[in-house]
């Protein structure tokens, strides 16, 4: 079996993705990297190896040395994180996406997923069914080096024949580990303040909609289109992905279906203005005709799975 690592393994995306490329290719053959250890006890089964991407020496021994098939480098500054230390998080996002590109240009990896985002889009951009080819209008630092990196990677695509595939995900929604500082994060907080028995705060207004995903989603499309043959790839930039958007309120009345007695309070903050210059909705059609794109998990679904998953870590932690 071909050998993988995941840089950036103890994210939210991070975990999940290692699961699913255990329960896939074998926990031997999936080594995970990153510059704190991984609070996954899964996740730990795979070989750990101490990672700053932003250290071209180490990333390169450690690609050279691997010769591993695919690298899923995930290693980025999240958008609420990033505008608090907006040198930081240019420095990391781009430093890190050069490190790993330039080692595939050596032919030390043959495949290369990285994440984009809708953070890529802005207040210029339709709000509804963004389109595959919209303008990119990014007023934050993760949106701007996110633009930059799906340039980039087109470019070593085109001139190095680099094999780089990347998706722009909406908001991602799991159970298995923390939120990661994204403007998103509230609908992960949401229940977990639910399953606590406690009132929840969000920090957008009751009627913000965004894109979102449920986890699994996002990680079965990021496994298939890196599983597609390379013919079938037509965007070297990054494929827009949906599935679908709601709002903080929408997410509380689900939520209140299950428990009457949640409360939700609303206090915007300062992302509100970045929740503001993103789309509502996005428009997929390039990634189901081109590797057969297809989400599975809505909004009722996801609900029923989150409380549930969320109660039950919970329990067992009490006891």
């Amino acid at each position: 079996m071909a050998k993988i690592l995941v840089i950036g393994a103890a994210g939210q995306l991070g975990i999940d993705l290692v699961l699913a490329l255990q329960a896939q290719h074998g926990v031997g053959n999936v080594d995970v990297s990153d510059i704190r250890v991984p609070d996954d006890e899964g996740v730990m089964h795979s070989r750990f190896l101490h990672l700053d991407a932003t250290d071209e020496g180490a990333v390169h021994r450690v690609l050279e040395e691997g010769r591993y098939h695919a690298v899923y480098h995930l290693a980025a500054m999240l958008s609420a994180t990033g505008e608090k230390k907006p040198i930081a998080a240019w420095d990391l996002n781009m430093q890190s996406l050069f490190n790993v590109l330039e080692a595939a240009k050596e032919g030390w990896v043959e495949r290369v997923f990285w994440p984009s985002s809708i953070a890529v889009f802005g207040p210029q951009t339709p709000k509804q069914d963004v389109p595959q080819d919209a303008l990119f209008d990014p007023t934050t630092v993760y949106g701007i080096s996110k633009q930059a990196g799906e340039y980039w990677c087109r470019y070593y695509h085109e001139k190095f024949g680099v094999d780089v595939r990347s998706i722009r995900y909406p908001g991602l929604i799991g159970h298995r580990s923390e939120p990661g500082g994204g403007t998103t994060d509230y609908a992960v907080e949401i229940y977990h303040a639910a399953t606590a028995g406690e009132a929840y705060t969000c920090f957008l207004r009751a009627d913000q909609a965004l894109p979102m995903m449920y986890m699994d989603d996002a990680v079965r499309g990021t496994l298939e289109l890196m599983a597609a043959p390379a013919d079938r790839i037509q965007i070297r930039t990054s494929y827009n992905l949906g599935a679908m958007s709601f709002t903080p309120s929408e997410v509380a009345n689900g939520i209140q279906q299950h428990l009457p007695n949640f409360q939700v309070n609303y206090a915007p903050d300062h992302r509100q203005a970045i929740a503001e210059s993103w789309p509502e909705s996005i428009d997929d059609t390039a990634a189901r005709s081109d590797w057969g794109w297809e989400p599975r998990v809505l909004l009722p679904e996801m609900t029923s799975i989150m409380l549930d998953a969320i109660g039950k870590k919970t329990q067992s932690a009490v006891h």
